[in-house]
């Protein structure tokens, strides 16, 4: 019976990433709402974007704590409500109140996004403590794929209701239904295991528990703890980094294609990146569970970094496979950095403290996506004079490469 509450737990995980990846598809509402509400300003409607992402951050630390006190059914399901209100309040705002996008859909939406986000994540690895990294994986590679479910019905909705620049107000609400739906039918199954559980260990490979990321006897910290270690900064720092050369290629995957002439494949092309992000979560996140977190998160920022020196200089099509590649390694780091908290924090608090962690992913949103933005506007119809943005996100790569072998070398040296 308990290995069957796990199972349903990592399934009803499972649908409520999927319905958060709707985060993902953001460039699809950029350019309408870029033109609709912000008089084509690229930077301020992308600011939409990187604020939902930066508060997903808030969400999840206020989530995970109050996860200490109260259910994770109940965390999930007050945050499916904030998610939902928040995207429906988006669907009123008008062109001269454009700041109220950016509270609704942005800060709404992202604290509502960040309650259920981490708090599912960290349910779902209690009930499997030693597979973390395949677990996280399959869960966030959900999120990933809701990417490429709801792309086409989100630029179907848009169309049916009026075009680009008129029918993402009314998607809006559609989705916020949507969303009301899915969280609060999968909060159901969001149930922790009774303390102590380990039927995971029926099924570990015999080589996971060598894993020199993940010892055994991990302590479990407090959040209190956490800060007064120099691996959780280190951690964070490298997180920031990480995550700007990521959303920089995934937030603006659109407008880029549509500066290189691919404007009639653009759809498609955001949806194989989304596909490829996805799969890069559940690949990578099994990969780490046998080489160690900190080699494949060193594996992937190095790759994403040369990536995207490439950016300016492919043409064609094949700007496509690039972006999507960035995708599939950035997917990849979005699945290792729970896991890698768990391993060095424990998964006892894990919901709290990657909430901790998560701040640097929402540092590195909102710089990314104003760089991004900032030379997206100035080079509308010359890409090529982005390229200052693809080198700023390889030199971060580049960075955060050497925070993480920082990092696990101070950990080798305290183990």
């Amino acid at each position: 019976m308990q290995a069957k509450r796990g199972i349903y737990a990592v399934l009803g995980a499972i649908a409520i990433q999927l319905t958060l990846g709707i985060a993902y598809v953001w460039s699809i509402f950029q350019t309408g709402i870029a033109n609709t509400i912000f008089d084509g300003d690229n930077a301020s409607a992308g600011l939409v974007f990187s604020l939902l992402l930066a508060s997903l951050s808030v969400g999840s630390l206020l989530g995970g704590r109050l996860t200490v006190k109260f259910s994770t059914r109940r965390i999930v399901f007050v945050g499916g409500i904030l998610l939902s209100l928040g995207t429906f309040i988006a669907s009123l705002v008008q062109a001269e109140f454009g700041w109220l996008l950016w509270l609704s859909y942005g800060v709404m939406g992202g604290i509502g996004t960040g309650f259920t986000y981490t708090t599912t994540i960290a349910c779902a690895q209690k009930w499997y403590p030693h597979k973390k990294g395949l677990i996280t994986g399959i869960i966030v590679a959900a999120l990933g794929f809701g990417g490429v479910v709801f792309t086409p019905l989100i630029e179907q909705l848009i169309v049916f209701f009026g075009g680009f620049g008129v029918g993402e107000f009314n998607t809006f609400r559609v989705l916020s239904v949507i969303f009301l739906v899915v969280c609060s039918l999968g909060s159901i199954f969001m149930v922790n295991p009774p303390e102590g559980y380990q039927t995971g260990k029926l099924t570990v490979n015999p080589k996971v528990p060598d894993n020199p990321d993940n010892p055994d006897n991990v302590k479990q910290y407090t959040s209190k703890e956490i800060l007064s270690t120099p691996q959780y900064y280190l951690v964070t720092l490298s997180f920031v980094l990480a995550v700007i050369g990521g959303l920089m290629m995934i937030g603006f995957a659109r407008p880029i294609a549509v500066a290189r002439g691919l404007e009639s494949t653009a759809t498609i092309g955001v949806m194989a990146i989304a596909l490829f992000n996805s799969l890069g979560r559940l690949f990578w996140g099994a990969v780490s569970d046998r080489i160690g977190r900190f080699s494949t998160l060193t594996i992937l920022l190095v790759t994403s970094g040369c990536l995207s020196l490439l950016v300016n200089v492919i043409d064609g099509y094949a700007i496509y496979v690039i972006i999507a590649l960035i995708g599939f390694c950035f997917g990849g780091i979005l699945s290792n950095f729970p896991a890698l908290t768990s391993d060095l924090f424990g998964a006892k608090y894990m919901a709290a403290n990657y909430g901790f962690v998560l701040l640097g992913f929402g540092t590195g949103a909102i710089v990314a996506t104003q760089i991004a933005g900032y030379f997206a506007n100035i080079a509308y119809y010359d890409i090529s004079l982005m390229s200052p943005a693809f080198i700023i996100a390889a030199c971060c790569a580049a960075a955060g490469t050497a925070m993480m072998l920082i990092l696990k070398a101070m950990t080798k040296k305290s183990t």
